[in-house]
């Protein structure tokens, strides 16, 4: 049978300490706690006058509150140490406070933990003076130092928690506010006066008014995706099925590229940079693109800008009129059969085109000049004296542009 390894347990140079003279230590230093914790506190506001001082019901400032608190939960530690285990702890409130008022004053935490550290440093000095009187050996006096700077991280642990509480409140509050602002800029129709309104709600989030805007609505990704980088100064609003976002200066110099590298993974459109007061008409040429994202007839690889693809979303959208428009323009196609009415829609619209004679259009369509010359004859007979006339040439060439686009060139729809 394999012996069990002996169990090794080292004992603390405090817990040697008799415990007369532990008692008699902690006395001192708890009588002394109300006047240590007004010198310390006199010391930081010394080296850091803007600290903001906030008072408790009773008028008392709560920094001195703290700093009492955490000097006599730490003298009721070492006096009962040699009975527990562990590291004190200040009871939640006054340092998570602390710690949260940073937060919501927009500060770092770096001055609130150079001032734990000041703390720390003036209560070992009162401390040490107080081991001598009572004349506590330096060994147990040295592990009251590193006592002191253990204490000060479960301090530090407590106000990162009320600073990130800080954080996540700001932060909810900021998107609720942000919210707001992009319902009222892509609001249709404005009650009173938007500007003003506009201004006022810029203002709570630190949003410059900027003098144009492009917005942008994404498609979400198959898998579970992050809300993408936009970066500062863009408003972005994950709540909606689609998200939208609201582009300020959109060609200012670097903002394509940012927005590039954000969205790379997502699908979308960015709508034409128009007044911000115009925002809801960027917003509705981005949902049109989408739509025809959605229905393959605009490219979903990417986000794609909607002045790059003008011509899609003016011919794809009022698809009613266009069939419409193809029934009365294209009626002399309807005896010719599919294939035969798909080739001449295809040497008609190169015509048109072109504004060329058959070899030019021969050399769109990858045929022979002679067939060229015999479908132009085809259609001469079919339309007749209406193919010189220049605005039923460009209903044709509309037509035939849109059908193009939609892959279904030659065809007509009747819409039930």
């Amino acid at each position: 049978m394999t012996p069990r390894p002996a169990t090794v347990t080292t004992r603390s140079a405090w817990q040697d300490v008799p415990r007369p003279k532990v008692r008699r230590f902690a006395a001192i230093a708890m009588a002394e706690a109300p006047a240590l914790a007004e010198e310390i506190l006199r010391e930081i506001r010394r080296e850091y006058p803007h600290l903001p001082e906030v008072l408790d019901e009773s008028g008392e400032p709560m920094a001195l509150i703290g700093i009492r608190r955490a000097i006599e939960v730490f003298v009721q530690h070492l006096e009962h140490s040699q009975h527990s285990e562990g590291r004190p702890t200040v009871p939640p409130g006054v340092f998570q406070e602390f710690g949260r008022g940073e937060g919501l004053g927009g500060r770092s935490l770096d001055s609130l933990q150079a001032i734990y550290r000041m703390g720390v440093r003036l209560a070992w000095r009162r401390f040490a003076e107080i081991g001598q009187r009572v004349e506590i050996p330096p060994p147990a006096m040295y592990e009251l130092v590193d006592a002191g700077y253990e204490y000060l991280d479960g301090l530090v642990d407590q106000s990162v928690r009320g600073y990130a509480e800080a954080a996540a409140r700001q932060a909810g509050e900021r998107l609720r506010l942000q919210r707001r602002l992009m319902e009222l800029l892509l609001a249709e129709h404005h009650r009173g006066d938007p500007a003003d309104a506009l201004t006022e709600r810029a203002a709570r989030i630190g949003w410059p008014l900027p003098g144009k805007v492009a917005v942008g609505v994404l498609l979400r990704p198959a898998r579970e995706a992050v809300a993408p980088a936009v970066g500062q100064g863009v408003l972005l609003d994950m709540e909606y099925e689609q998200p939208r976002m609201v582009v300020p200066e959109p060609a200012a110099a670097g903002r394509p590229e940012l927005l590039h590298r954000a969205l790379t993974g997502w699908a979308g459109a960015i709508g034409p940079p128009v007044p911000l007061a115009d925002a809801a008409k960027s917003l509705r040429w981005a949902e049109a693109a989408v739509r025809l994202m959605e229905r393959d007839l605009l490219p979903v690889g990417g986000v794609l800008y909607c002045t790059e693809h003008t011509e899609a979303l003016v011919l794809l959208q009022p698809e009613e009129l266009i069939d419409d428009l193809a029934l009365r323009c294209l009626a002399p196609l309807t005896h010719c059969g599919p294939t035969h009415g798909r080739r001449l829609a295809e040497t008609l619209l190169a015509w048109l085109e072109t504004r060329g004679g058959a070899p030019e259009v021969a050399a769109r369509l990858g045929v022979h000049p002679q067939t060229v010359r015999y479908r132009l004859r085809q259609i001469r007979e079919l339309w007749g004296a209406e193919i010189d006339d220049p605005d039923r040439r460009f209903e044709l060439e509309l037509v035939l542009r849109a059908q193009r686009l939609r892959g279904t060139l030659g065809e007509m729809r009747e819409r039930g």
